[in-house]
């Protein structure tokens, strides 16, 4: 009997020991910045990080308030970020690895997120004139110049372009190819999920005849004078067939097609897929997670 009282209170003193780290997070309520509203951003650490001396990859993720907790999601619904590293860790489909979550401004977030140099000068005048200021090169600036050095500051990380990866949703997935082709001295891996590739809504495109045709052309453009050769980097693009996804098929064919001629190669430093039924929100994005991680972080090993 004695042996049993020993055993029952060895597994109640070690189980908080046993108990599975599932990493951790840590909040920064106002990063600085001289280029945008200093944004808060949560920072999500692996398993491991605080017993270790080893460095980690980044993944810098916008829509802060949508990716770990449905309290701080605009839609009770979240990708549910971590638990996808979580499971891409424990299985060794890829290396431990830290995830940057960005809160979006708000109602700016339309604005901060554009891809200014994409659009043709009078498309890009004719967005501000209802949008406002485009400050996409600003918030590149931010990220880049300001959140990236202030991370490599704080916590152990691999600072190199290609364990430095970034990842976004609609807006979200504009601003993060932009980031790639903009800053590849800083950014050597892109996931542009739900990519908004009309640049505007729908419904504005349908009310001028041959916005279209002009939208395709300045991505031609675009791509063509800034994105350049692979070098080294990797891009996931993808969207859904349903709700506001439904739209993005045309636009995303002229990008693959062009990303394609420029040296990008299917399956190696180029994945673009189609989701068939998937909605544009939180719940399809983080159902495609594992996969658009397994990809792109697959040579995050070790």
């Amino acid at each position: 009997m004695r042996w049993l009282c020993s055993l029952l209170l060895w597994l109640a003193l070690a189980t908080p020991a046993l108990a599975q780290d599932k990493g951790r997070f840590v909040e920064h309520q106002a990063v600085p910045s001289t280029n945008i509203a200093p944004p808060h951003v949560v920072v999500w650490l692996p398993p491991g990080y605080d017993s270790g001396k080893r460095r980690y990859p980044v993944v810098y993720m916008h829509d802060g308030q949508n990716l770990f907790l449905k309290e701080r999601s605009g839609y009770n619904k979240i990708w549910a970020a971590d638990q996808s590293a979580l499971r891409l860790i424990e299985s060794r489909k890829v290396a431990p690895f830290i995830i940057v979550a960005v809160d979006h401004p708000g109602k700016e977030r339309y604005q901060q997120y554009f891809p200014t140099k994409v659009a043709s000068a009078p498309l890009r005048e004719g967005i501000a004139g209802f949008a406002g200021p485009l400050k996409g090169d600003a918030y590149i600036r931010f990220l880049a110049d300001e959140l990236k050095p202030f991370i490599d500051r704080s916590y152990r990380t691999r600072t190199e372009p290609r364990h430095t990866a970034v990842a976004g949703s609609s807006m979200g997935g504009l601003i993060s190819l932009y980031a790639l082709a903009e800053r590849p001295d800083v950014f050597g891996k892109a996931a542009a999920v739900s990519t908004h590739s009309p640049l505007i809504g729908p419904d504005n495109i349908e009310k001028a005849p041959g916005l279209t045709d002009t939208i395709k052309g300045s991505w031609r453009t675009y791509l063509y004078n800034q994105l350049g050769a692979p070098q080294g980097r990797k891009l996931w693009m993808d969207h859904g067939t349903a709700t506001l996804d439904q739209h993005y098929a045309p636009y995303q064919q002229v990008i693959d097609a062009e990303v394609k001629r420029l040296g990008w190669r299917p399956g190696k430093d180029f994945e673009t897929r189609i989701y068939l039924g998937a909605e544009h929100e939180e719940n399809a994005w983080a159902a495609r997670l594992d996969d658009i991680f397994g990809w792109l972080l697959s040579d995050w090993r070790g």
